[in-house]
């Protein structure tokens, strides 16, 4: 399997709808473009990596902020609520496990299932 990471989040037509792209052992890689809010959540048993792509994320936790630049990487522990934001336009890479839902046990109008994500669902 062979992709750029930068090319397949580019060419997404919907904000915050991660595609899969593929799956190494219990993991999913996944690629997503964002622009403004998203959704307070948290993922009560999985971690959630965080790749910059291109562009800025902010991302809220209750009593901080971290922001990240093209090249950062972050870790949102589990069960930490946290609020994904960017001003403009930004790229990211997502490394999460299988089990992890896109909103955590939140369900909102933004939330996407794994179908969805996998390309075998219209959203």
């Amino acid at each position: 399997m062979n992709f750029n990471l930068q090319q397949e989040a580019a060419a997404l037509s919907e904000y915050w709808s991660p595609k899969i792209l593929g799956q190494v052992n219990d993991q999913y890689l996944k690629v997503a473009k964002l622009k403004g809010d998203f959704a307070w959540h948290s993922h009560d048993n999985e971690d959630e990596l965080f790749i910059i792509l291109a562009g800025q994320l902010t991302i809220q936790y209750e009593s901080y902020e971290i922001h990240l630049n093209t090249g950062d990487v972050h870790i949102v522990p589990k069960g930490v609520r946290h609020n994904p934001v960017c001003a403009e336009e930004c790229l990211v890479a997502l490394i999460e496990t299988v089990t992890t839902q896109h909103t955590g046990s939140e369900v909102t109008a933004m939330t996407k299932s794994i179908a969805v994500q996998l390309g075998e669902q219209k959203s």
